[in-house]
C-alpha cells in the first residue's frame, strides 16, 4: 500500500496525539505529587537548623578527618557524641544511623561490614562542648 505524505503526516499527529494523552491520564492517575513534601513547613525549620550547624562547622574549624577502608575512621578536633547516618540515594531502605561517643578520644571507627557497596551519603551529626556541627559527604564503599 503506497501512502501519500499527507496521510503519513495525519498518522504521525495521531501517534503524538495519543502519546499526550496517555502521559495526561497517567499524570491524572497518580496518588502523590512528588515535587512538595507534605510537611514542607518542618523541613524549612529543619533546613534553618542544619544550615546553622553547617556554619558553625566552617567558623570553628571543626570539619572532621575522613577516612574509609574496611571501617570509616572519622576524627574530630574534640570529643564529641552525635550520630552517622548513612542515606542510600537509589534505596531508603538501606540508610542507616549509627549513634557516636568518642569519650575522651577524639577518634570514631565504625565497621563498614553491614554497608552495602555503592554511593552514599555521609551526614554527621555531634556536638561537641556545648556547640552542634554537621558534616555532609558523598562518599563510594567498594
Amino acid at each position: 500500500m503506497k501512502m501519500n505524505w499527507g496521510t503519513k503526516l495525519v498518522i504521525g499527529m495521531g501517534l503524538f496525539m495519543a502519546f499526550i494523552i496517555t502521559l495526561a491520564v497517567l499524570m491524572i492517575r497518580s496518588d502523590s505529587d512528588d515535587l512538595v513534601d507534605q510537611d514542607y513547613y518542618q523541613k524549612g525549620i529543619e533546613y534553618d537548623k542544619d544550615y546553622a550547624r553547617k556554619s558553625q562547622m566552617q567558623k570553628d574549624q571543626a570539619e572532621p578527618e575522613i577516612s574509609i577502608g574496611d571501617s570509616l575512621r572519622i576524627i574530630f578536633k574534640k570529643p564529641a557524641t552525635g550520630s552517622v547516618r548513612f542515606l542510600h540515594p537509589s534505596d531508603n531502605k538501606n540508610d542507616r544511623t549509627v549513634s557516636l561517643n568518642s569519650g575522651t578520644a577524639n577518634e570514631i571507627v565504625l565497621p563498614l561490614t553491614d554497608i552495602a557497596n555503592g554511593h552514599w551519603k555521609l551526614i554527621i551529626e555531634w556536638k561537641s562542648e556545648g556547640k552542634e556541627y554537621m558534616f555532609e559527604k558523598n562518599i563510594t564503599i567498594d
